[in-house]
């Protein structure tokens, strides 16, 4: 892959995960405030992809079991590679937790990201969601599958091309790739592993195929009836609705689907080097992985037992390589939006 600016990412279209709005939710330490401290009182700064319960859980956690203090951006991944590409002349962050692995490639092959190969629990993370290298872990991932409401279904979808049938005539949805990430992901990994993708997407637009905001307002539209199934719906969000008590289940179909993993990675600028590599540790441990179980996410560590969810080797998946995809999946959103738009 050819070196580029991460600037692609930031304004070529809203490549890979992409709602570039907003920044920040705190203030980080100036650098000669930061180099003033002690070191023992030096600031982690952490720019996480979320999901939002899940960072502030492994924040707290991270911050009792070390006594590093953490200063946590989070924002979707689009936002943390707008925000990263603004302070490239003034690097900020020292630890980046993205959404999607492919973005986080795009990062290493931009000279973006320091090998931390010696990670402790590296060897139990599932190898083909991280750098053989050691850029980058996936430490976490989410399955896409179809959600659909519970009370208006009377049976549930079991393939992808299912939604194309007049019972489902404009009820149904999908999130919208220029602001999920996962869903750029799907498409990617769809059309890649089935040669009849694009056909299929075709009868979804004529059979009223809505592209319905991000992640969440796709999934609230099902939950509220308003629609009775999202496509590329995120495992982790249905799950954790349907212990809420909402009227929601998702499939995978049998054919398979796309498993989109979450990356951590140390920035080649860190200013705390060792903190981030603790940090790091900290994902990859028991506890760590054991944190990601409980927001009903697939921990990267297969040996931690999921929770209230389908396993890994329970969910028929597609063929997806993941090294390279970003070039890709700028094409691929491009026709999803020449299609939809």
């Amino acid at each position: 892959m050819k070196k580029r600016s991460l600037g692609l990412f930031a304004t070529a279209g809203i490549l890979l995960t992409l709602a570039l709005a907003g920044c920040g939710n705190k203030t980080v330490e100036s650098d000669k405030e930061s180099s003033a401290k002690p070191k023992e009182e030096q600031t982690l700064t952490v720019y996480s992809a979320g999901p939002d319960g899940l960072a502030a859980n492994i924040q707290q956690a991270f911050e009792e079991k070390t006594g590093i203090k953490v200063e946590m951006f989070q924002g979707t991944t689009g936002k943390i590679l707008s925000r990263l590409e603004a302070e490239k002349n003034n690097p900020v962050a020292d630890v980046v937790v993205l959404a999607s692995v492919a973005s986080m490639d795009g990062l290493k092959e931009t000279d973006q990201l320091q090998s931390y190969k010696e990670a402790a629990n590296a060897k139990k993370i599932n190898s083909d969601w991280s750098d053989a290298k050691g850029y980058y872990y996936g430490y976490s991932a989410s399955a896409l599958g179809i959600a659909y409401n519970t009370k208006n279904t009377q049976q549930a979808p079991a393939e992808w091309t299912d939604l194309a049938k007049a019972e489902w005539q404009n009820k149904i949805n999908i999130p919208d790739p220029s602001l999920s990430g996962s869903a750029v992901d799907f498409l990617y990994g769809y059309t890649e592993a089935e040669k009849m993708a694009w056909a299929t997407m075709e009868k979804w637009k004529e059979n009223g195929l809505q592209v319905n905001g991000a992640n969440k307002e796709a999934l609230d539209a099902v939950i509220t009836g308003d629609k009775n199934a999202t496509i590329s719906g995120v495992d982790y969000m249905a799950y954790k609705a349907k212990a809420d008590g909402e009227p929601v289940e998702i499939v995978y179909p049998k054919s398979g689907t796309v498993v989109s993993p979450r990356a951590v990675g140390i920035l080649k600028d860190a200013k705390n080097v060792d903190s981030a590599k603790a940090y790091v540790d900290f994902l990859l441990s028991d506890e760590g992985q054991k944190l990601v179980a409980n927001a009903y996410l697939l921990p990267g560590n297969k040996d931690i037992p999921v929770k209230d969810r389908a396993a890994l080797d329970e969910i028929p998946q597609l063929n997806v390589d993941w090294k390279g995809a970003e070039a890709k999946q700028l094409e691929v959103l491009t026709k999803f939006n020449g299609i939809f738009r």
